[in-house]
């Protein structure tokens, strides 16, 4: 490495807080959901974020369906759209063409009916979601359309993200 070379740098993972996600409800037009807290880059500065998911279908009831990943930006310094605050909770969205307005789909899965079985959804760059713009804050926005409600128990369901940035090396 010779100095002035632009190195990209990761931050740690860190687990968000999702009471509302475990048992999640199922949504065949991915309306209702569940709204992260706000991942707040204003200090930070980070260039990127990356997010995953893991989350885990119950063990009965369950059909053909989707496990979705959004992402949603602030409208400016102190505004949501529409049902969306920055604060962890459900939510379930006005209409489809108001999802399609604000909810950028960042990553989605197809899910069969295997009973408890675990998927990951992986969103490597929000810039690249948010075209080449990382907002100030943002939240996950995650649905499901499996015919059951996600796993409750022992707490299955978790959503990480990582912020990057770039370091130029020193002499």
């Amino acid at each position: 490495m010779a100095v002035g070379d632009v190195l990209q740098k990761y931050a740690a993972f860190s687990t968000l807080t999702q009471t509302a996600l475990d048992a999640l409800a199922s949504s065949s037009t991915h309306l209702s959901g569940w709204e992260s807290d706000a991942i707040d880059n204003s200090s930070a500065g980070y260039l990127d974020s990356e997010i995953n998911a893991v989350l885990q279908v119950e063990s009965a009831g369950l059909s053909v369906g989707e496990l979705r990943m959004y992402l949603v930006a602030e409208l400016n310094d102190s505004a949501w759209p529409d049902v969306f605050d920055g604060t962890q909770s459900a939510e379930t969205v006005t209409s489809s063409d108001i999802r399609d307005a604000i909810c950028v789909l960042a990553a989605v899965t197809a899910t069969d009916t295997t009973a408890s079985r675990t998927y990951a959804l992986q969103c490597p760059s929000a810039r690249a979601v948010f075209k080449g713009n990382l907002p100030r804050k943002f939240v996950v926005f995650i649905t499901q359309s499996t015919g059951a409600a996600l796993e409750s128990t022992a707490d299955p369901n978790q959503v990480y993200v990582r912020g990057s940035y770039a370091n130029v090396a020193q002499s």
